[in-house]
């Protein structure tokens, strides 16, 4: 694959175009989304999900907890969000990036390319 001129993340290593990145997350909207209109006239909301689930790993039930920060970018994505409130389940697939383009501690963030409203079974 070809190699993007960007900064690489680790010494000698290159960004790779196209490299696996994909997540589907579900969760809880915490609380409702920040949205706001960048220069260039695209809107963006940012929000939070809450995870909470059971999993299987090496053998062993376990509880997971999370929360992930959402970034959604464009009209169709922020228009659906913005229609959400607080306590909402969503799933929302995307890829991971840092958090801020200037982010060098590790922090990341989910960016939204799919968002859908999940019925509670509960």
């Amino acid at each position: 694959m070809k190699a993007l001129p960007t900064r690489a993340l680790l010494p000698g290593k290159r960004c790779v175009e196209q490299a696996e990145n994909k997540l589907v997350f579900a969760g809880q909207l915490v609380k409702d989304a920040e949205i706001r209109t960048t220069p260039a006239g695209i809107r963006i909301a940012r929000f939070m999900l809450a995870h909470h689930s059971r999993r299987e790993e090496a053998g062993q039930v376990r509880e997971v907890e999370c929360r992930l920060t959402v970034i959604a970018s464009g009209e169709p994505l922020t228009s659906r969000v913005e229609r959400c409130s607080a306590g909402d389940s969503l799933k929302v697939t995307g890829f991971l990036s840092r958090a801020g383009y200037r982010a060098t501690d590790g922090r990341i963030e989910l960016h939204a390319l799919h968002i859908e409203t999940v019925e509670d079974n509960g």
